[in-house]
């Protein structure tokens, strides 16, 4: 609960957990690791945003895609490239309610299987496929790339941040405090020289290798949500980079999220049979 399972997997990854750690007689589980999730979101939301700024600032890079408009997010000072109307916003709330139900039914086809999933990695899977599938069909008007999706997405993550951080009671953590502190102050030390050294460089060292690395960073001790946001806050004040937002939801909420359930079940069995 100290580790993948509150810090990448996230408030969702614990409380999808909760049902299994009752059964094997961990009952505490569930309160040490949403502590331990949301103390990593708070620290994840401060440093994703610096190391971008230093990285970027000190190789004096720039956005290859400066005529591109933001995927999340709208920008500070250029308007955006279309009104967000009445009509737009229903029609981007109707294609994410559907997304969400859709990939309600496939967590549950999955967990069938013995998979546990936090419910935001199939709603996203569903997501991209709905995504790309409408651009291809002409009757459709499509959601991606507007700027009501951008400002829904946005509002989304500071709703997620705000709630998140609302819900964390210290005072309740006070008999763990000294222990939770030392795990996150290593858990941080880790991911910032592992971020700066190793993602960085062997990202390349451009822009795009910055912008990934800054929310690297922030999915390294939150979650997926927080290195979006972190990615938003950059790619705002920087300059566009949308393939940042197609391989770090892919790489954090897809591939790490099933690694991470492998691990937590693989804990599980090994010291809680």
């Amino acid at each position: 609960m100290l580790g993948s399972t509150s810090l990448l997997g996230g408030h969702g990854t614990i409380i999808a957990w909760s049902p299994e750690l009752a059964a094997r007689g961990l009952a505490g589980g569930p309160e040490i690791g949403i502590a331990m999730a949301t103390l990593g979101l708070v620290v994840a939301a401060v440093i994703g945003g610096p190391i971008g700024r230093v990285l970027i600032e000190r190789g004096g890079l720039t956005s290859d895609e400066p005529g591109e408009v933001n995927p999340v997010g709208l920008s500070d000072t250029a308007p955006p490239p279309e009104p967000v109307t009445r009509n737009s916003l229903m029609r981007t709330f109707l294609v994410v309610f559907l997304c969400i139900i859709a990939g309600f039914a496939v967590q549950q086809l999955v967990g069938r299987f013995g998979l546990m999933l936090p419910l935001f990695v199939p709603c996203l899977l569903v997501g991209l496929v709905v995504g790309n599938v409408l651009s291809f069909i002409s009757f459709i008007r499509p959601v991606s790339h507007t700027a009501a999706l951008s400002l829904v997405s946005e509002f989304s993550l500071g709703v997620f941040l705000a709630v998140s951080l609302m819900a964390l009671q210290l005072w309740s953590l006070a008999g763990i405090a000294g222990t939770l502190m030392t795990v996150l102050a290593v858990q941080t030390a880790l991911a910032i020289g592992f971020s700066g050294f190793l993602v960085f460089r062997l990202l390349g060292r451009d822009y795009q290798a910055a912008v990934l690395t800054a929310g690297y960073s922030s999915f390294a001790l939150g979650a997926t949500p927080t290195a979006i946001a972190t990615m938003t806050a950059v790619t705002k004040r920087y300059g566009p980079c949308q393939h940042a937002f197609i391989v770090l939801p892919l790489v954090s909420a897809v591939f790490v999220d099933i690694a991470n359930a492998l691990v937590t079940q693989g804990y599980l069995n090994l010291f809680a049979p």
